[in-house]
C-alpha cells in the first residue's frame, strides 16, 4: 500500500522550493487537502515556524495546506490521522533522534505502510530505508538509534556527488564512504543525484527524475548506474 516519493533534495539549482517537484506531488497528493510537515531536520538550524512557513509557501502552489506537527498537542495522533506526511530535509541526526524523543518512529512506519502518502526530501527520503549510517550529515545529536523505518529495503545517499578527476580536494569521496559503510553493512545505497527522485507505489520501486541516473552500490560488487525509470525493487 505504500505511496511516497523520496527525492534528493527541495530545491535545485537556481529554482525555488519543491518547484521541481510540482507535477509529480500534486499526482502523489490528489486525495489530499492537507498535509502534515514534520520539520524537526531544521536545516542550518532554522526553527521548527520558519521551515513550516516555507513548506507552507511551497504547497499553496499545488492548492495544498500545510500544518506544522509542533503546533499540534498529541504528536503521535497527528501522524496517526494525516490525510498525507511531508518530511524535509536538514541533519537527518537530529530528525531522527526527534522522532524518537517523540515515539514516532514506530507509528510513522506504520502509517507510511499503511498507504499515506509521504514525501521526503534529503533527510525525510534518508529515514525510509533501514538506517541513516550512509547520511552527508554531521552527527551534532546522538538518536537512541541509527535503525530508522525500513519501508525501503535500502539506504538513499541524498545529493551524491561523483569524483572530480580535476579536483585538488585529497579527502574522500561519496563512493568512498560508501565502501566503508560496506565493510561493515551489507545493505544497498542508491547514490541519489540532484534532480532525481524514488517512486514508491505499492511494491514498486522506480527511480525517477530529469534524467540522471541513479549509483547502484552493493557489498562486495562493483558500482553501476541505472538510468531514470530503471526498478530499483530488485535491492535486498
Amino acid at each position: 500500500m505504500t505511496n511516497c516519493l523520496l527525492a534528493s533534495t527541495s530545491t535545485l539549482h537556481g529554482g525555488r522550493y519543491l518547484d521541481y517537484l510540482f507535477n509529480p506531488l500534486t499526482d502523489l497528493y490528489k486525495a489530499t487537502d492537507e498535509i502534515l510537515f514534520i520539520p524537526y531536520a531544521r536545516p542550518g538550524g532554522i526553527s521548527h515556524e520558519k521551515y513550516t512557513q516555507i513548506a507552507q509557501h511551497a504547497f499553496q502552489n499545488i492548492g495544498k495546506s500545510i500544518v506544522g506537527i509542533h503546533t499540534l498537542k498529541n504528536p503521535i495522533t497527528a501522524v496517526q490521522n494525516a490525510q498525507g506526511i511531508f518530511i524535509g530535509g536538514g541533519n537527518s541526526f537530529v530528525l531522527v533522534a526527534e522522532l524518537y524523543r517523540h515515539h514516532l518512529i514506530q507509528f510513522l512506519g506504520k502509517v507510511v505502510s499503511s498507504g499515506v502518502p509521504y514525501l521526503g526530501t534529503s533527510a525525510g527520503s534518508n529515514i525510509m530505508g533501514p538506517c541513516i549510517k550512509t547520511t552527508n550529515d554531521m552527527p551534532i545529536v546522538y538518536p537512541p538509534s541509527y535503525d530508522t523505518l525500513d519501508i525501503i529495503p535500502f539506504n538513499i545517499n541524498p545529493h551524491y556527488l561523483d569524483p572530480d578527476p580535476n579536483s585538488t580536494h585529497k579527502g574522500e569521496t561519496r563512493e568512498i564512504r560508501i565502501k566503508e559503510f560496506h565493510e561493515f553493512n551489507s545493505t544497498p545505497v542508491v547514490g541519489l543525484r540532484e534532480g532525481s527522485w524514488i517512486r514508491v507505489l505499492h511494491k514498486e520501486i522506480v527511480l525517477k527524475g530529469g534524467g540522471q541516473s541513479a549509483r547502484i552500490f552493493e557489498k562486495e560488487k562493483e558500482a553501476y548506474e541505472l538510468p531514470v525509470e530503471s526498478s530499483l525493487t530488485f535491492l535486498k
